[in-house]
Formats: structure tokens, sequence, C-alpha cells
């Protein structure tokens, strides 16, 4: 396999990783617009992210299986299609106006972006050096922080309008009254999930026309061997790699999904001035990802994770003492230091693993299932203390010592 096959290759799946960062982290903005469209609190709303994220562990192992049995290529061309038909399931949902209907398209759309990133993670790691993967990964995953910044700065913009009424403040002069203004905002969330969809139906039909290389583990992939190999989970590198992955995902999800919540609820924000506060958020996890790449040539991977993480521990700390708007600054500087934290974990879990590449990455995409639980923890403290709100971000400071800890020890193979 030439190199120059291999860079055509990578660089074509980087686009998955912008992809799906596109998707994920609009759920924030659905968070608060659901509070509004179906007249929800914090902790029901929550809910939006656990309907998206269950997908990322009931479906891995079946994803894996499929790959498996045909290839990488026909699980990305699948994740794309099933992801774009549930984009553009927000046109039927506008019209019904029903949370179990949205959260039923939220988890469709994530079982299609499921298939991506099961795909995408290994295949990125296996196609160069075992040495670089980490830092190859890390670079795939900056455009996963470019897709995470369009979507905060710009995408939440055309969904959130600024408005934010209930039955009593409605204006009496407000076009149609109270079904006027619900329907306008259901309204708002068509336009970019529609874009969406269509910009994953292209991808679709980009990887139906282009060759994809096989990587190794896939050349050298038996006829007669397991679909899914449970038996890796006796790697403790990777075990202990699943259950950090589960409390980094829980953690940063819990941080993201309530961010325009906090800044309109608890620090008085406005909600077009809180949008570009998200986006700048995003534009410091974006630019953690381009520093941390760079970082990794010269420091490594695992001493990185270690620093970030209790950077990070350290900002959580600032978030619970003082809460306002000094926990929204400390906020952005824990985006930055998130930004690595992921990929370098991911790679560091699959190190070693061989023709079991396929079924470690499945248990670590599995792992993401911290986020349809954490967050909701943190979401039903802040909500359950509204005069002291900010200790719901324990919550997120031991997650990230989970993560130092894997950084520190427990990333080492050993078996």
């Amino acid at each position: 396999m030439s190199k120059q096959n291999n860079r055509l290759a990578l660089g074509i799946v980087f686009s998955l990783f912008f992809l799906w960062a596109i998707s994920s982290n609009l759920l924030p903005t659905m968070i608060r617009q659901m509070m509004k469209t179906c007249e929800l609190n914090t902790f029901v709303a929550s809910f939006t992210e656990s309907a998206y994220w269950l997908a990322y562990f009931i479906c891995p192992i079946p994803i894996a299986m499929f790959t498996k049995r045909y290839n990488y290529k026909a699980g990305i061309i699948l994740g794309l299609a099933l992801a774009a038909f549930g984009c553009f399931m927000f046109f039927p949902a506008s019209a019904v106006k029903s949370y179990p209907f949205y959260l039923a398209i939220f988890f469709v759309i994530a079982t299609g972006m499921c298939f991506l990133e099961t795909v995408a993670n290994p295949y990125v790691t296996s196609l160069g050096d075992p040495a670089t993967a980490p830092r190859r990964l890390n670079l795939a995953q900056a455009f996963n922080g470019l897709g995470a910044f369009i979507a905060a700065m710009f995408l939440s913009k055309l969904v959130l309008s600024g408005q934010s009424f209930t039955r009593e403040t409605l204006p009496a002069s407000y076009p149609g009254g109270w079904e006027g203004y619900i329907q306008s905002e259901a309204n708002a969330m068509k336009l970019p999930y529609l874009i969406l969809g269509l910009v994953l139906l292209a991808a679709a039909v980009v990887f139906v026309l282009t060759h994809i290389p096989k990587t190794q583990d896939e050349i050298d992939q038996k006829a007669d061997e397991k679909l899914i190999d449970f038996s890796v989970l006796r790697r403790s590198h990777l075990r202990k790699g699943v259950i950090a992955q589960f409390f980094y995902n829980g953690g940063q999800t819990a941080i993201n999904s309530l961010f325009l919540v906090y800044c309109c609820t608890y620090a008085g924000i406005e909600e077009s001035t809180a949008t570009t506060f998200f986006g700048l958020y995003m534009l410091c996890f974006l630019v953690g990802r381009w520093v941390g790449t760079l970082l990794m040539g010269k420091f490594r991977p695992q001493d990185m994770l270690t620093v970030y993480a209790i950077a990070n521990i350290l900002l959580c700390i600032v978030v619970v003492c003082f809460g306002g708007m000094v926990g929204l600054y400390a906020m952005m500087a824990i985006s930055f230091f998130m930004s690595i934290m992921y990929p370098t974990q991911f790679s560091l879990a699959l190190d070693g693993l061989g023709e079991k590449t396929k079924s470690g990455s499945a248990f670590l995409v599995m792992a993401i299932v911290g986020n349809a639980c954490l967050p909701q923890l943190t979401a039903f403290v802040m909500n359950s203390n509204p005069n002291i709100y900010h200790i719901a971000y324990l919550i997120p400071m031991v997650c990230f010592a989970v993560c130092a800890y894997y950084g520190w020890k427990g990333h080492v193979v050993k078996d």
C-alpha cells in the first residue's frame, strides 16, 4: 500500500470526524431548544443526550461484526445513509412536536454516526506507523474540533431565536399566539439538519466512488475469525481504557451539554450572546487539538494526557467554588485541555491489539455511554440545587481524575 494511497484515504476519512462532530455538538443547542419547544425543565431536556448516546452503547458490537464481515468502507457508507435519513426526519417531527419522536430521531442519527466513529478511529490508527498512531488520531480529531466549532458558533444561531417565552410572558400580539410561537421554534430546527443530511448523502456518494485501501488487520483477517472477540478485554490497558473513556465522555458531555443552560439560566446571559460564548468555547477546543497535535511531536502522549487531566481537575474546582462568569471562563480553559484526551486515550488503549483492533474499538466506542448517564446526573444536581448549582461540576472533576490515572499508570501494556 503506497504512502500516497494512505494519505488520500486518511484525508477522506478525516472528513468523517468533521461530520459527526457537527451532529454531536448540535446537542447542547437542541437541549435548549427542547426546553422551549416541548416545555421541559433542564433535567428532562437532558435526556436528549441520553437518546443520542444510548445508540453508542447498543450499536458498536453489531457494527464491529458488520465491518468485520464486510469491510470498513461498507460500514462508512451505511452509517452516512442512516444518519442522513435521521436528519430528514426533522421535517415530519416539526408537525408532530412530540418529545419522544425527537428522541427517536436523535437515536437514529446517532446510530449512523456510531458506524462512522466505530470505523474511523481504528482505521486511522491502523493505517500507518503504530508509533505515531496517537498523533495521527489527534490530527484527525482536530477536524472533529472544527466541526464542533461550526456547530456551536454558526448552526446554533440558526436554531436559537433569542426569544424565550412562557405562556405567561408571551406578548399578546405574537402571530398565532402560543401555538404560533411553538411552531416557529420547531421549524427552526429543520434547516441545520437539512444541510447536514444533504452533506451526509454527498459524502456517501464520494465513498461509493472512491477506493479505500484495506488496513493490515483487514488483510491479515482469517476467514474463520470471530466477528467480535470478547477476549480482547483481558488486555488490562484496553479494559482500563474503556473505563477511562466512559468517564471522559461523561465529563466532557456534562460540561458541553449544559453550557448554554448554564449561560442563560445561571449566568444571566442573553441567548444570542450565549451562542457566541459557546462558539468561543468550541474554538478553545479546536485550538487545543491543533496545539496538542504539534506538542505530541516533542512529548509523550500519555504524559500530556496526565497533565491536561490534572489541569481540568483544578479548573473544575474553580467552577465549583465560584460559579457565575468566573466559572464560565474556567469552562473555556477546560475545553482547551479536554481537546486531546479522547483520541489519546483511544489510541493508547488500542496499542498492540493487532487483529483484535476492531473488537477493541467497539468496546471503546461503547464507553461513550457515559454521555447517556453522567450528564443527566450533573443536570439533576444542578436542577435540584438552584442556589448552589455549581457544585454539580464536582462530577466532571471526578471524571477527569480517572483520566489522569489512565495517563499516569493505566495505559501501560502489561499483558
